[in-house]
């Protein structure tokens, strides 16, 4: 990339303002395009906020060089220019799609009214800052709120939500809690932390109805028919890769943007990074894998032309605090064995603490930590090398051996 390639990234969330921050400290620049009218800020860190941990503002990422607040609206690839919604257009060199994903809105009965497209009051998804400001402000103490979804992010909003004294139900389809990161085990300990809280957890339970009068919900309904009285309903049932405008430009898109090693799209002028990307049949859809591709990119057009993405090992961490006990958990991997297998766990029922790996051919293929995080940076970097193991001691070295975090 030359000092006058102009690079356009539409997106300024984590995966977009990391590549235009690298860029600038590789001597190159870009222009960010976002819609959202908040200044940049840390998503994953959305649940702290709505907890009070953290103001919006602790959560803000670096200031920008150049961002312009706009939605873009069409992409022409024979101009290579970007239309927006007030009609100016945006020439490039370079287009960068990090448009994110949209949270999954569930087929509920009664979420719209006839024909209509908007939520009604009391009834949030759980992706952006407005949608965490607007439960923000809407949560005091006693509040009834049902959480529909039980994965990372349902438990997140769950305790937020519990910790602000709000009555909380959470209902989760599947037969346990994070049934894609957790074993069962680890999954009851996450279940009675928040049951600890206040919370009602209900697994294999699904929502299927939501009951409004006046413009604002008053109950859910659950497929066997019961009816939950309810003043906020928080829809956390995961998210899809943004690809509208990537499948209008003629983009190749499956489940999300499809990308080669340079994080190329089917257009060699455009890249694409983040949770709208899809590189080697996986939607990645966290944190970690975004920023990786941001940085591989941000090398790429700063001219180190060996610079590849080969996909990411990501680990998934959580941690909730506040005046009520801190909860902390880090999953990776395969937490469930096949058959042949080693594993070891360690549980610690007063304590609520546990610890497991998996290990297969010498190699450590997947664990799960709750409660007790010590070991959990020997444990990822073992799991990330993927080489054998040291034969020299007992599988059990690598849950006791604090490693650093």
């Amino acid at each position: 990339m030359t000092s006058d390639t102009r690079v356009v990234v539409i997106g300024a969330g984590l995966a977009g303002e990391r590549l235009a921050r690298r860029l600038a400290e590789l001597g190159g620049s870009a222009l960010l395009v976002g819609e959202e009218e908040h200044h940049p800020y840390n998503r994953v860190l959305l649940a702290e906020v709505l907890a009070g941990r953290y103001d919006p503002e602790v959560i803000a990422l670096p200031a920008p060089a150049q961002l312009v607040r706009a939605r873009v609206t069409g992409i022409d690839r024979a101009a290579r220019q970007v239309r927006c919604a007030d009609g100016s257009e945006i020439a490039y060199d370079t287009l960068v799609l990090a448009t994110g994903a949209n949270p999954v809105l569930p087929p509920l009965r009664g979420l719209f009214g006839a024909g209509g497209h908007e939520l009604p009051e009391g009834v949030h998804a759980f992706r952006t800052m407005d949608d965490c400001l607007g439960l923000a402000k809407a949560v005091r103490p006693g509040v009834r709120a049902v959480v529909v979804g039980g994965g990372l992010l349902g438990v997140s909003a769950a305790r937020a939500l519990a910790v602000r004294g709000a009555q909380v139900v959470l209902a989760q389809q599947a037969e346990r809690l994070m049934e894609r990161q957790l074993d069962p085990n680890a999954a009851q300990l996450v279940r009675r932390h928040l049951t600890d809280l206040g919370v009602e957890v209900h697994t294999e339970c699904r929502v299927r109805d939501v009951r409004s009068a006046g413009g604002a919900v008053r109950s859910v309904e659950l497929a066997d028919g019961y009816a939950l009285d309810t003043d906020l309903v928080v829809l956390a049932c995961g998210v899809r890769p943004r690809v509208g405008l990537a499948e209008d430009a003629g983009l190749a898109v499956r489940k999300g943007i499809l990308v080669d090693d340079e994080l190329r799209t089917s257009d060699p002028h455009i890249r694409a990074v983040g949770d709208c990307v899809q590189h080697a049949g996986t939607v990645y859809g966290l944190a970690t894998p975004a920023l990786e591709q941001a940085d591989v990119l941000a090398e790429l057009l700063s001219g180190r032309a060996d610079s590849r993405y080969t996909g990411t090992r990501s680990l998934t961490r959580l941690t909730l605090t506040g005046r009520h006990s801190p909860f902390d958990l880090a999953a990776f991997g395969e937490a469930e064995p096949r058959p042949g297998d080693d594993v070891v766990q360690l549980a610690d029922a007063t304590r609520g603490t546990y610890r497991k790996v998996v290990v297969r051919d010498d190699r450590l293929v997947g664990g799960v930590l709750v409660g007790e995080l010590g070991t959990v940076g020997a444990l990822a970097r073992a799991w990330e090398g993927a080489e054998p193991l040291p034969d020299d001691g007992p599988l059990l070295h690598l849950l006791t051996n604090d490693g650093g975090s």
